[in-house]
């Protein structure tokens, strides 16, 4: 009988510990968490086209996934204000995974960045990037390149992902930073943030410009770009500029520069371009994209020329739809800002729409000053040029002697130029 005890307890053991065996999951918080302060405890978690939806936990254990001759990519997010787990990581993993046979290593430093006080969680990043340099050595040693790692750093995980890189020299083959936090870091020395040197290729995504702002869409904007390029439905183009103004007016579309590459891309597929970009003259290049408000966020571009033949400058912005032969329409914005439009001098305006149609039978313009009071004014266009800059070897259309009463639109067939 007390052999059977004895079996039978083993037994219970052992189904115990196989039903038990859940997969690692991301560390999942709360507000109460953040209220209290949260001690840091990083967790890193592998997935691979072995193992794509149950996590390994590395540590000091032998791992039963990690392939150190293939390309690995740490994806390291940010501070976490309320402790939830960030939403788009199981996404990001299994897009990775899909384009590429590759170790993905999820950094998991929630216990350490859930807290009230953004300090705090900023004073435990170099000590995160210190558990990826001890891991990183142990690859190394296990026949691991420098060259393979890519590093995604969101927020504070960019300056993460930048404190790894400055440990081994700029060597790692590259870090994507996307939206760097600003706060705590802006106007910092290179060794205190993420810098261009910090990898052999290091590119950065800023969709948040209005600083610490956590529960605006647009900070998590630019991961969602990041991943809607790992789709390649569309290429969102980025074009090599001094400033954001100058983009807007259409004065920085030629990516002559990269010939015979086209112009860059935003994302993933960036690093197609690393032998241009990463040249000295070029290091810390700014280029200018525009994005829709959905995905695949793409945008097609378009000039428009136009000239007028008001006796006096007229000052407004001018708004256009397209539609193609099927009836479907497109509308942009053409411009935020007003512009001037002087008796006889040629204005080119760059629009954007996020569709592109191939056939446009109609153009409707609508020109407007923005003021709600006061005397109505028309717009005179002598010549209205509409021409791809997505697709330049398409036909240029046009339209002449046109009237435009201020808020009111006029629809009408362009012509071949």
């Amino acid at each position: 009988m007390l052999r059977l005890c004895v079996v039978f307890i083993c037994l219970w053991c052992r189904v115990r510990t196989d039903s038990g065996d859940a997969c690692p999951a991301f560390t999942v918080l709360s507000l109460s968490d953040a209220l209290r302060g949260t001690d840091l405890k990083v967790k890193l978690l592998l997935y691979t086209r072995q193992n794509p939806n149950c996590a390994e936990e590395l540590n000091s254990t032998p791992s039963m996934y990690l392939d150190v001759t293939k390309k690995t990519t740490f994806i390291i997010h940010g501070y976490r204000l309320t402790g939830s787990a960030p939403v788009w990581i199981p996404d990001l993993v299994q897009r990775l995974l899909s384009v590429e046979d590759m170790n993905i290593i999820v950094v998991d430093w929630n216990q350490g960045a859930t807290t009230l006080i953004y300090s705090h969680a900023s004073g435990n990043c170099k000590r995160v990037a210190e558990v990826l340099k001890k891991l990183i050595d142990e690859m190394l040693v296990d026949g691991a390149s420098l060259d393979s790692l890519h590093m995604i750093g969101v927020s504070l995980g960019a300056h993460i992902s930048g404190f790894v890189g400055q440990m081994f020299d700029g060597a790692l083959g590259r870090i994507t930073g996307l939206d760097p936090a600003g706060p705590l870091y802006r106007g910092k020395p290179p060794s205190e943030r993420l810098d261009p040197t910090d990898a052999q290729f290091v590119d950065v995504i800023h969709s948040d410009t209005d600083g610490l702002q956590y529960f605006k869409c647009d900070h998590q904007r630019s991961v969602l770009l990041f991943m809607s390029s790992l789709k390649q439905s569309c290429n969102i183009t980025a074009y090599p500029c001094s400033s954001y103004r100058s983009y807007r007016h259409g004065k920085c579309t030629s990516c002559e520069p990269f010939w015979p590459l086209p112009c860059p891309v935003l994302g993933y597929y960036a690093y197609e371009w690393k032998s241009y970009l990463t040249q000295q003259s070029h290091l810390g290049s700014s280029m200018f994209f525009n994005t829709a408000d959905k995905e695949p966020f793409c945008i097609y571009h378009y000039f428009v020329d136009i000239i007028t033949w008001n006796k006096d400058t007229r000052r407004g912005t001018l708004s256009i739809v397209l539609v193609d032969e099927t009836g479907k329409k497109a509308e942009s914005k053409v411009n935020p800002e007003a512009t001037a439009f002087q008796r006889f001098n040629q204005v080119t305006l760059l629009i954007g729409f996020d569709q592109d149609f191939e056939n446009v039978e109609r153009i409707s313009l609508m020109f407007s000053t923005g003021s709600v009071i006061g005397p109505k004014f028309k717009l005179r266009i002598l010549q209205m040029r509409l021409r791809s800059l997505t697709n330049p070897g398409r036909a240029q259309l046009c339209r002449f002697d046109l009237v435009l009463p201020e808020g009111a639109a006029r629809t009408f067939r362009p012509v071949p130029c």
